[in-house]
């Protein structure tokens, strides 16, 4: 009926973005193709200038345009102040969904009783040996294509060889064989969480650019003192393809916010920082970010001008 409301979206999935149309174009591609549930796209665009904005308004995203651009954190939160949704997903857009990747995720939560999931990826897996050749095959393959340039056509190859032409079967496989296992830690190219959890710990720390990092240890603060919370944990039967660093290689500018990013050791202690080696995984570099050296390193305040987790 004409000006009847609309329910709200069950999922707002919430994404920043500085330019990389072509990346955008098969972001979207495939989260429309692939995602379950009702729900709303929110876009914080970063002042691009390649037509980026206009291409996520003409699909109906909300977007939100910056005139410069911003950190990760600072971003999260401009979508995260106006999202209606039940559950909040934070994407990066340099990823390729699954099948029912969404669905997947909300059923990790609700068997593990989780109220902050990450997918799996070539970042992390089961095992530290699975985690390794995957990234193994990964190099290899990315940087054959790459010698071609970065465009939607070596984006879609770089796909179709690293999961043999056959990216649904891939995926399914894995979740057969990994259905509703979850295990401690995060992949943070997808964050999917409960309103709780945003109660719980609070928004996006805007000081903070290795915001999973932080989140996960915020998360895991809480389980220790409080218990009304388990740790961020990585659901192993939801695989999403990232593309791994295309942001930063496409030399975006430095951050508006720079000025007030500070290191994760300016906001945690020693101890409290142990807890990203002690997790699953982290001891033998099969995890996002690595060891804790070179995540102190790279998803800190060093890395000033990717937009993106």
């Amino acid at each position: 009926m004409e000006g009847e409301l609309l329910p709200p979206p069950s999922l707002s999935i919430i994404t920043a973005v500085h330019n990389q149309l072509p990346v955008n174009r098969i972001f979207w591609h495939y989260l429309s193709r692939y995602t379950e549930s009702q729900f709303e796209l929110i876009v914080i665009d970063n002042a691009s200038t390649d037509g980026s904005a206009e291409f996520f308004a003409s699909v109906g995203a909300k977007v939100i345009r910056n005139l410069g651009n911003y950190s990760y954190a600072y971003c999260q939160n401009q979508g995260l102040a106006v999202a209606k949704g039940r559950l909040l997903a934070f994407l990066n857009n340099d990823i390729i969904v699954s099948p029912s990747w969404d669905k997947h995720l909300i059923e990790s939560m609700a068997c593990n009783e989780l109220d902050v999931v990450t997918c799996c990826g070539i970042e992390q897996l089961e095992s530290d040996a699975a985690t390794r050749r995957t990234k193994r095959r990964w190099r290899v393959i990315k940087g054959l294509c790459s010698l071609a340039g970065i465009n939607s056509r070596t984006l879609a190859t770089m796909h179709r060889w690293m999961y043999g032409n056959d990216w649904e079967g891939f995926c399914s496989n894995r979740y057969q064989a990994h259905r509703h296992q979850a295990v401690e830690g995060f992949v943070g190219n997808t964050v999917m969480m409960t309103r709780s959890a945003v109660d719980k710990l609070g928004a996006w720390d805007e000081r903070i650019q290795g915001a999973d990092f932080d989140l996960y240890l915020r998360s895991k603060r809480r389980a220790v003192t409080v218990g009304d919370i388990r740790p961020v944990h990585i659901a192993l039967d939801t695989f999403n393809h990232h593309f791994i660093r295309l942001t930063r290689q496409a030399n975006p500018p430095r951050f508006a916010d720079a000025s007030r990013l500070v290191a994760l050791e300016e906001k945690w202690s020693p101890k409290d920082l142990r807890w990203l080696e002690e997790r699953p995984g982290a001891g033998k570099g099969s995890v996002s970010g690595d060891r804790r050296s070179s995540a102190m390193g790279k998803a800190i305040k060093g890395n000033r001008r990717q937009s993106t987790i």
